[in-house]
């Protein structure tokens, strides 16, 4: 029984005979399906912020954020990681953290300077795609030092995505919208899109995989607050969150300045042993 849409193996060559069909298992499939729903979410924000819904527009780019950081997870304990899924993870991402933000917030201060709030909102868009682009081929780099996988280089497209809305937040905070309001979301939608792209060191936090017995029922209590006070006072939270990370990005770097100069003293006994 032919197939109507048959499956293809770019690395077949013409004229190979058929290999015999297989199953895929499920646990390969369930991290692209949060992938998907993510992408969902993203595609969703796009239509709130069209609709002046920003609000709502908002809680979609959050949910995304969530399952963006879910689905690698996920893979990587389900053993299911595949080219495919990097792939389809980095479009999402272009669209959830790069396409969604620049449009909400274009459709919310930046078209009141016009072609330079559009310009501003492409800038954004653009640095998105080259930071998942340049983090794609980072990826490949097997001569890193283990040190260096606890750090990503510029601000993620996810954190970027979220912190680039803190005058949204502010608002909902009742900072009032004023005249300067555009100008100031220009200027600082530009320099949030120039950290994503930029060479600043920043904390990954995909190496804090395990934690110790003592801290498993007080990091139970931390997650329900959190989420409970995301709920009761979202701006709040979503506001007080994007300071922070901006302050503690210093930190980051005098980190990963530490260890190249540890490196540099290594290196230097090696060269030059007493």
């Amino acid at each position: 029984m032919e197939t109507i849409f048959p499956p293809f193996d770019p690395d077949d060559e013409e004229g190979e005979r058929p290999r015999p069909r297989r199953q895929i298992p499920f646990r390969m499939i369930l991290p692209n399906l949060v992938t998907l729903l993510a992408l969902c979410a993203g595609l969703t924000a796009i239509r709130m912020a069209i609709e002046a819904r920003y609000g709502e527009a908002i809680a979609m780019i959050v949910v995304a954020a969530v399952l963006d950081g879910i689905d690698g997870r996920v893979a990587r304990m389900l053993r299911s990681t595949s080219r495919f899924g990097a792939e389809l993870d980095s479009l999402t991402d272009f669209v959830n953290f790069g396409v969604a933000p620049a449009i909400l917030l274009y459709a919310w201060a930046l078209d009141e300077v016009r072609s330079l709030g559009w310009i501003a909102a492409l800038v954004f868009a653009i640095c998105a795609a080259l930071r998942l682009a340049r983090f794609n081929v980072a990826i490949d780099n097997p001569h890193k030092p283990d040190w260096q996988a606890n750090f990503f280089v510029g601000v993620p497209a996810p954190a970027g995505a979220l912190i680039v809305l803190l005058p949204v937040y502010l608002e909902y905070l009742d900072l009032p919208h004023g005249r300067f309001t555009a100008p100031v979301v220009l200027v600082y939608t530009i320099a949030v899109g120039l950290l994503m792209v930029s060479r600043l060191p920043t904390w990954s936090g995909k190496k804090f995989g395990g934690v110790s017995r003592e801290v498993v029922l007080p990091l139970f209590v931390f997650v329900v607050v959190l989420a409970a006070m995301l709920f009761s006072y979202p701006w709040h939270v979503l506001a007080v969150g994007a300071i922070a990370y901006l302050i503690i990005l210093p930190l980051g770097w005098r980190a990963w300045r530490r260890h190249m100069r540890e490196d540099a003293s290594q290196v230097a006994v090696a060269k030059d042993p007493i």
